[in-house]
């Protein structure tokens, strides 16, 4: 590996200078050091700030306003909370509602059928996002059968194939049949709004638009949900919310947290609040338009069948079966690493990650010169 390699991939992606410095700094611990206590609690702060900083909310969030969610960073990598969430939520019997269009939409089934729960898959193409009036429908069915779901998971991002699921239409059906929601927003959370006020969990991940290395996972968790996940009998330690609600009011963590992981994440929460969040996500688009305009000129198609399905975040080209051979040439002859598809796509797509701090017009620009090398 070389200084000048570009990793262009969905994640992990690249780490500034400032995160790398803050985790070279000395470990403290965690379980004795009584003011890490102190410093925590400004962490959460900072990352609810993160979480909550949705510019289309009907009542932005100010200064002092009270909080209907509370922060919970869990020692794992990113599919941890998915995990941690359907551990959380879900007791043996219950009907779960796992809305998909794609691949980690459909691994919240196995997650749900692995804690005794029952999956109801409702799914749509991968090539589309989900549809609310889809989802009524379903819930209708069930109900016309005698049967209710307790709760529904969805992915905000897709990142296989670099869709952005419209998550508002589908909140509004859930509320109104009083089911909770799980949302994976790990590749989303960071670069684009996301509606965490309205979520029950909500999970992001360090290596994602946070720029940090991975092994945090992060998770809102609103304030209705607490007395669900205090009655599941959860089989697990680690892949369980509940030791975390009353953690920093105890000074007490399950078990010993990661300390200069959660430095870095730090100095990555400040990097992003610093550029402020609109601005943040402004980024985002603007690097995303330029990479698909570019990828157009080049001949290829995003992946998602309508451009407005497709992710601020990460771009996925329709390659025709070269993705493998693409991603070969792009490191052998220019430094830069991207990602293909994955299972069924793994040689269909080549996909594109501009999150974090990889959403730079240099980098992408970069990063497009070469494929349009590679091609010729």
């Amino acid at each position: 590996m070389t200084d000048d390699r570009l990793r262009m991939t969905p994640g992990p992606t690249e780490v500034p200078e400032e995160v790398r410095s803050r985790m070279a700094e000395p470990t403290a611990n965690p379980d004795v050091e009584p003011e890490f206590f102190e410093w925590y609690r400004g962490l959460l702060d900072k990352l609810e700030a993160i979480f909550r900083a949705d510019p289309s909310a009907s009542a932005p969030v100010e200064d002092g306003d009270e909080s209907n969610v509370d922060m919970v960073v869990l020692g794992g990598e990113g599919i941890l909370g998915l995990e941690a969430a359907v551990a959380s939520l879900v007791d043996d019997g219950d009907r779960v509602l796992c809305l998909s269009n794609g691949l980690y939409g459909d691994g919240f089934a196995d997650f749900v059928e692995s804690y005794g729960g029952e999956a109801v898959t409702c799914g749509v193409s991968d090539r589309g996002t989900l549809d609310a009036d889809v989802v009524a429908e379903a819930i209708e069915d069930a109900r016309a059968d005698g049967d209710d779901f307790e709760v529904a998971t969805m992915v905000h991002c897709e990142t296989p194939t670099g869709t952005l699921n419209d998550l508002e239409p589908i909140l509004d059906v859930l509320d109104e049949h009083g089911i909770r929601s799980v949302v994976d927003a790990v590749s989303s959370l960071g670069g684009t709004p996301v509606p965490t006020d309205r979520i029950d969990v909500c999970i992001g991940g360090s290596q994602k638009c946070f720029s940090s290395p991975p092994g945090l996972t992060i998770c809102s968790v609103s304030d209705r949900i607490w007395d669900r996940i205090e009655s599941i009998e959860n089989p697990t330690l680690y892949a369980n919310l509940e030791p975390w609600r009353t953690a920093v009011d105890d000074e007490w963590f399950p078990y010993t947290h990661l300390a200069s992981n959660l430095s870095g994440l730090d100095a990555a929460a400040d990097l992003l609040l610093e550029e402020g969040m609109e601005s943040v996500f402004d980024r985002h688009e603007s690097v995303a338009t330029y990479c698909h305009e570019r990828a157009g000129e080049l001949g290829l198609e995003t992946y998602p069948a309508d451009e407005g399905d497709c992710s601020p975040t990460v771009t996925a080209l329709d390659v025709d079966g070269r993705a493998s051979e693409l991603q070969r040439r792009m490191l052998e002859d220019h430094e830069i690493v991207l990602a293909t598809g994955l299972g069924d796509h793994e040689d269909e797509i080549l996909r594109i990650g501009h999150m974090g701090h990889n959403a730079r017009r240099d980098r992408v620009e970069r990063t497009m010169d070469a494929l349009a090398d590679v091609l010729q």
